[in-house]
This record gives C-alpha cells, sequence and structure tokens, in this order.
C-alpha cells in the first residue's frame, strides 16, 4: 500500500520550537529546514512526502514544486492549507493509498479523519522524525565502524608484516 504525509507546512513550524524561532528573523530559511526533515523522513520511511504553505494572502494561482524529492505545494489566491490538503484527500485517497495529514489543528484533524486521512499532531511528527534523524546517525555510526581502514581486506600479522617493510625493518 502506498503511503502519502501531506504537511501543513505553517503548522509544523508554528509548532516545533527549533522552527518557530528561525521563523521570527527567516521564514524562508524555517521553510527549507522543514523541507529538508521531511525528505530525511521520506527517504527513510518511504512515505511519500507533500509539505503545503498558505499562501493565502498572496496573489496568484498554486505553486508547486520539487525541493529534496519533497512536493511542496503554496496554495492558490485565497486558498488556505487547510483547503489545500481536503482538496488532496480527496483526489488521492483509495483503497491503494493511505493518506497521513501532519497538523494540530483539532479541526482539520476531524475534517480530514472524516474523509478517511490518518491525522497525526505536529508534536507526534516531530517525535517521529527526530527518531528518523536519531536512526540515520546510528546507521552511519555503524557503517563507518565496520568500514576497513584498507581497501583490501588483510589480517593483522600482514597488515604489521608490511609495516615492517614500509619501515625497512624486514
Amino acid at each position: 500500500m502506498k503511503e502519502i504525509l501531506l504537511v501543513d507546512g505553517y503548522n509544523m513550524i508554528g509548532a516545533w520550537e527549533e522552527l518557530k524561532q528561525l521563523k521570527d528573523t527567516d521564514i524562508a530559511q524555517a521553510r527549507d529546514l522543514l523541507i529538508e526533515y521531511m525528505a530525511e523522513y521520506q527517504a527513510s520511511t518511504g512515505r511519500h512526502v507533500v509539505v503545503v504553505f498558505d499562501a493565502y494572502e498572496v496573489k496568484g494561482t498554486e505553486k508547486k514544486e520539487k525541493k529534496h524529492e519533497v512536493d511542496v505545494i503554496f496554495t492558490k489566491e485565497k486558498e488556505t492549507a487547510d483547503e489545500c490538503i481536503e482538496r488532496l484527500i480527496k483526489k488521492i485517497k483509495n483503497v491503494q493509498t493511505q493518506v497521513y495529514v501532519a497538523t494540530s489543528d483539532y479541526a482539520e484533524q476531524r475534517i480530514v479523519f472524516g474523509q478517511g486521512a490518518l491525522r497525526k499532531s505536529a508534536r507526534e511528527l516531530y517525535i517521529e522524525m527526530k527518531s528518523v534523524e536519531k536512526e540515520i546517525r546510528h546507521t552511519l555510526e555503524a557503517e563507518e565502524k565496520n568500514k576497513p581502514t584498507s581497501k583490501i581486506q588483510l589480517n593483522k600479522d600482514i597488515i604489521a608484516k608490511f609495516e615492517k617493510m614500509r619501515r625497512g625493518e624486514f
């Protein structure tokens, strides 16, 4: 079964402390960091991630882009992220696709649940994302630890003989 996670971008930024602080000085950087986190999450979980940002006060049409393999949508003029997410659920939810929605907006959680999607609060997604980061770090550390010091696997006796030869002691 295909799994898709729809993320209310500004809801996550407002709920995650490090992004909330960053938002006050540089909203674009906060968006980019959220997208990077979601790219790691997507790569690790296999869930396709779509991050939706309100462009309610911005004139123009909906803008879609792909950043770090994550789909990013800026809603069209006069459309909220919630409305866009609800529209996307109707479009993609079927028996072969499980849709999750990450938002801490209680009213939105009830609406998406009524449409057959599963909800994930900002806190739940943050905990899951941090767990993914920890898993990636442990995997990298294990690979580094098991990485051979030489490109050719040699036992310790042969390495010692080569070292003596290198020093001219043989």
